[in-house]
């Protein structure tokens, strides 16, 4: 019985404890690691390697055309569902998104779930530096 009365009082300290941290809300663990943490950062020669498996699906550079998947000449900063030469996903063209790097990350980690029902068929990359490295390479193009 002695034991439920110590487990007791540490687990009401640890929520006190929790209670006087700023921005500490129950739930709200994976938000407050994201924001805590910064994005590594990117190689783009490490970036452009990777990107060669990106390229049995994508284009890029000043020749590049779309194909199985659309061009990403110019990506960063462009809305998602506007190269004209590729037949997006209705999910797509209708998801209002405009590719900031830390949205072409999300999308590159879990692209079902920031764009349910797109065409890509990818199951993600997890690593985050290796997407930090695909991104620092898009950023050239």
């Amino acid at each position: 019985m002695r034991w439920r009365v110590t487990w007791l009082r540490v687990t009401v300290l640890l929520l006190a404890a929790l209670a006087a941290v700023p921005g500490a809300r129950a739930g709200d663990g994976a938000s407050a690691g994201a924001s805590a943490r910064t994005a590594p950062a990117g190689n783009v020669e490490a970036g452009r390697a990777e990107f060669a498996r990106c390229q049995w699906c994508h284009q890029a550079g000043p020749s590049a055309r779309s194909g199985f998947g659309p061009q990403l000449t110019g990506i960063v900063g462009r809305r998602a569902g506007a190269a004209t030469d590729y037949n997006y996903s209705a999910a797509m063209k209708n998801s209002g998104i405009v590719w900031t790097a830390p949205m072409l990350a999300a999308f590159v980690k879990a692209p079902q779930k920031v764009v349910p029902d797109n065409k890509m068929r990818f199951w993600g990359i997890a690593d985050e530096q290796r997407i930090a490295n695909l991104l620092a390479y898009l950023r050239t193009l």
